[in-house]
This record gives C-alpha cells, sequence and structure tokens, in this order.
C-alpha cells in the first residue's frame, strides 16, 4: 500500500494536535497516534530557525513539566500534570526517599535493616534536593559519590558465562562492586576514596587560558585485606532525579533508531545502545538509566541503589546483607531488617512501589529567558557546533505508556540515550556490560542550569572534576572531539552566549 502525502492544511493539524498534546489539552494517545510518520519526524527533527524560541520551549516536560517553583526546590516536585488523588501515593513515596535507615536489629522496625556496609542512610543523601552529587571537599567523607569496583574475566568461560547470565561486570571478590566507605557499629568500613587533582590549562584559540584539573583515584585504609591489582576504579558522582519517568516513557525503538555504531552517515559520530539485564522485565532490555546506561528501568536503577548503596534487601535485590561478598563472612551473618511483615524483606513490594512511582514523577523544571537573544545565539550556536548529534534536543514519550502523566508527550531532554566513546580524557577504562571503557551514555541536560540553585554547586561530568560549563566541554573527546574543537576556536562572546544556553535549560 502506497503513503499517501499528507497536505499542507493536514500537516498544520497535526502539529495543532501534538502541541496541544504537550499542553495535556487532549487525548495523548489518539493525537499523537494521528500525526502520520512524515509529521512526527519533522516536528521532532531539530530546528534550523534560531531567530526565536520554538512554540512550548519552555516545557522540557510537557505537560508534566514544573512551572511553579524555580528555587531550591526545583528538583523535588511532583509531575505538574499529576491528579490531585494520585499526589498521596507521591508525597508518600518522597518519605520513604528521605528515609534514614537504622542499625538492625532496632525497635524501629520500618527502617530496619542498614548496612552493614553502606555509602549512605538514605536516597536523599546522595541525590540531596534530588539533585546532582559533588567530589568531597578534602576534609569530607564522600556521600554523594562513590567508587564503582570490578575485575576482568578470569577466563573466557567466566566471560561467556557472565554473558549468558546478565551480569554487567566482575565484582572485586573481596569488596564486591563498589567501595562502602562506612559500616554499622561492629564491623569494618571497606576503605576511603581519595583523590589527587592536577591542576593543568587549556588555551582558547584567541589566547584565553582555562584552569583545568585532572583527578586520579585511589583507596586507603583497607579494612578487609588487599584488593586484586588488577581492580578496576570509577568514581561516580549521584545524577539528578529529574525526568527520569519521561526517559523511560520513550519508545526503545526511538532510541536504538538512532545507533549508527558503524558511522555510516560518516559524521563521525556512531552512538551504541546498551543491553543489559533487566531484573523488574525478566529478560534483557534496552539500557538508559546510569552513567554507562547499566540499568534499563527505574525499577532496576531503584532497587540495586537500595541494595547496594544503603544494604536494604527489596524484591528485586533481595540480599540483606547488600554488597557484601564471601570474603567477609562476618557482614553476611550480620543481623539484618527482614520480617515476615515485609515479605521476608528489608523493604517491601509496597515501600518500592511507592519509591519508584516518586521517582518516576518529579518533574523537569521549565526553561528560563527562551527568547533572550544571547540564549538564541546561544542555541544556534549548540546546534551548529554538532552537539546535538549526542544531546539530542527532543523526543516524544509513548502513547500506551500505563502512567497517564508521562504518557504522549513532547519532551526537549538533550540526550540520545545512547552509549558514546569520550576519548581517553574521559575514560574509566571499566567496561560495564556493553559498554568499553571509554564509553558513556549521553547526560541528559533538561535543568542543568539550576544546578547552582539547587545543590549550591556546578560540578559537572561523571565524577564532578569540571567546575565549569566550559571545563566540561573541554574535557569532550573521541567522537566529540569535532565540537570540543568548534567550542576552542569560538569568539568570547560566542562562548559566553552558548553558556548562556546551557543555563538556560
Amino acid at each position: 500500500m502506497c503513503r499517501r502525502t499528507p497536505a499542507p492544511a493536514e500537516r498544520n493539524e497535526g502539529l495543532k494536535r501534538l502541541i496541544a498534546l504537550s499542553l495535556g489539552l487532549i487525548a495523548a494517545g489518539s493525537a499523537w497516534a494521528a500525526t502520520s510518520y512524515d509529521e512526527r519526524a519533522r516536528i521532532l527533527a531539530p530546528t534550523g530557525d534560531f531567530t526565536a524560541a520554538e512554540r512550548f520551549e519552555d516545557l522540557p516536560g510537557g505537560s508534566a513539566t514544573n512551572r511553579r517553583r524555580l528555587d531550591r526546590e526545583a528538583y523535588s516536585q511532583p509531575s505538574a500534570n499529576m491528579p490531585f488523588a494520585d499526589r498521596g501515593d507521591f508525597f508518600v513515596g518522597n518519605g520513604f526517599f528521605k528515609r534514614l535507615w537504622v542499625t538492625p536489629p532496632s525497635s524501629t522496625e520500618a527502617a530496619d535493616g542498614l548496612g552493614p556496609l553502606y555509602n549512605a542512610r538514605a536516597c536523599q543523601r546522595c541525590h540531596l534536593k534530588d539533585g546532582r552529587g559533588h567530589p568531597p571537599a578534602a576534609d569530607e567523607e564522600a556521600v554523594s559519590m562513590f567508587l564503582r569496583l570490578s575485575v576482568s574475566p578470569a577466563s573466557g568461560a567466566e566471560a561467556q558465562a557472565m554473558r549468558e547470565k546478565g551480569d554487567k561486570v566482575v565484582p572485586e571478590p573481596t569488596y564486591g562492586g563498589q567501595l562502602q566507605n562506612f559500616a554499622v557499629p561492629g564491623h569494618a568500613r571497606e576503605g576511603r576514596m581519595t583523590i589527587d587533582y592536577a591542576p593543568f590549562e587549556v588555551e582558547f584559540a584567541d589566547g584565553t587560558v582555562q584552569s583545568m584539573r585532572r583527578p586520579t583515584y585511589g583507596i586507603a585504609d583497607l579494612g578487609y585485606g588487599p584488593m586484586r591489582e588488577d581492580v578496576m576504579l570509577s568514581p561516580r558522582v549521584a545524577s539528578a532525579m529529574i525526568g527520569l519517568g519521561l526517559l523511560e516513557a520513550i519508545a526503545g525503538e526511538d532510541i536504538r533508531a538512532k545507533a549508527d555504531p558503524e558511522d555510516a552517515d560518516g559524521d563521525g559520530v556512531s552512538g551504541r545502545a546498551q543491553e543489559v539485564w533487566s531484573h523488574a522485565l525478566g529478560r534483557k532490555a534496552l539500557g538508559r538509566f546510569g552513567w554507562k546506561a547499566g540499568n534499563a528501568t527505574i525499577a532496576d536503577q531503584s532497587s540495586e541503589a537500595l541494595d547496594g548503596d544503603i544494604g536494604v534487601s527489596n524484591p528485586l535485590v533481595p540480599f540483606p546483607w547488600g554488597d557484601c561478598t564471601e570474603r567477609q563472612p562476618d557482614c553476611l551473618e550480620a543481623p539484618h531488617g527482614s520480617s515476615p511483615q515485609h515479605e521476608d524483606l528489608e523493604a517491601s513490594s509496597e515501600v518500592m512501589d511507592l519509591l519508584i512511582y516518586y521517582s518516576q514523577n518529579l518533574a523537569v523544571p521549565a526553561r528560563r529567558d527562551i527568547d533572550d537573544p544571547d540564549v538564541l545565539a546561544g542555541k544556534e550556536l549548540f546546534y551548529n557546533a554538532g552537539c546535538i548529534a549526542c544531546h539530542t534536543p527532543k523526543h516524544a514519550t509513548r502513547t500506551d505508556w500505563p502512567d497517564a502523566n508521562l504518557r504522549g508527550q513532547l519532551i526537549w531532554p538533550y540526550t540520545d540515550l545512547l552509549l558514546h566513546d569520550m576519548g581517553e580524557g574521559l575514560a574509566d577504562d571499566r567496561p560495564e556490560a556493553l559498554a568499553d571503557g571509554r564509553e558513556w551514555r549521553t547526560p541528559p541536560l533538561w535543568g542543568i542550569g539550576l544546578l547552582e540553585t539547587v545543590n549550591g554547586h556546578t560540578y559537572l561530568l561523571h565524577d564532578g572534576r569540571a567546575r565549569s560549563f566550559e571545563e566540561a566541554i573541554l574535557w569532550h573527546g573521541g567522537e566529540a572531539e569535532s565540537a570540543k574543537e568548534t567550542f576552542r576556536y569560538m569568539r568570547a562572546g560566542e562562548r559566553s552566549a552558548l553558556v548562556r544556553f546551557l543555563e538556560s535549560l
């Protein structure tokens, strides 16, 4: 059957329907489904007109966008289109997100289950104000940043078994998958992350010098003996929680369609889709969450973090000892908080459902100053530099998504959710599932302009080494080398305009 090309009037009507969709004025599913393939492609295509802001560009989360608070609470608001009847579940979920878990056994059975080894006592301790973590200061204990640990498979057979089981990494035999820098009374913590920064400078083409810093990571005060000599370390700061449900609601085929692993179009960008085992789905699935897209769903991400970071067992990760290993027998045998009233877990399915609903519905804050001439000029420079080859501006969420708050939305996350080679400078040399040691998932940029307002800092990249947008861009390499060099050759006013655009996101 031949596809009939829509007439201009029909295409305009399709655009009107989609605009109404993003405002929540009509039923989302029927609106988006009624548009043709060509209409959808045209609406989602990056603009070439930078004389004015695009219509509804100020609503990056569609009708779920937070337009009420752009202050320190900007990342902590519920989806704006959430029915009043569902807000109770959201705020109860917020309570579990803030819950301080306590050492078992305890009379506080509802919060009984911390550790024995852990990185934080609550989700909120890492994601302060639902925002982004930071590297520890010289005299500060790391709370919102930790070290991932793994070793290479010992043999081809182990590598094959790892792939068949869906394991993302081989944990360090004694210390597990991450360094736990806290422990409950009676147990030794695993160790302490150390960071040494070496300053250096990068010169822009106009002679301006940008101060940079190169981190080197180590571990001090090991509590359980030596680590394997071939251990691989990867520092990770906690990411902002906003917009996760919208990213989860993007159709997998839409994300995969942008992948170009062999760089068939010759643009130097060859994004790859991550594939990971999902405990929530019971199968391998597209990875889209985490710095290397190591989790397929918010349920997977939340469950692994609760058990690995805090030591709290839950339906998908039912291990009350958390990240303890067989070489830490006292940890494995320590008291835990599992009880029959909580399904023989420390966090029951009811608790997890509320925690996940909260995580799915933290709204993206509205854009600011979208018509400012400097912001528009910076947007044009960002687009023309090739940054959008990875930081895809627009997506649409599925029209059949179960959560009506997130269904059928036109959103602006500025990510393709794919893996990209970011060059030797940012490499952690630690593979994770399909991602190699130089690859990272493109992080969403929405809300990034409010980072300092919410979290009081401007530390960027996976380990917070960059202290400004300029530093972050100059660390880009690999597939982003051309875009980075374009930025380095911009005049000072152009660089300032591009940063103004990022600050408006």
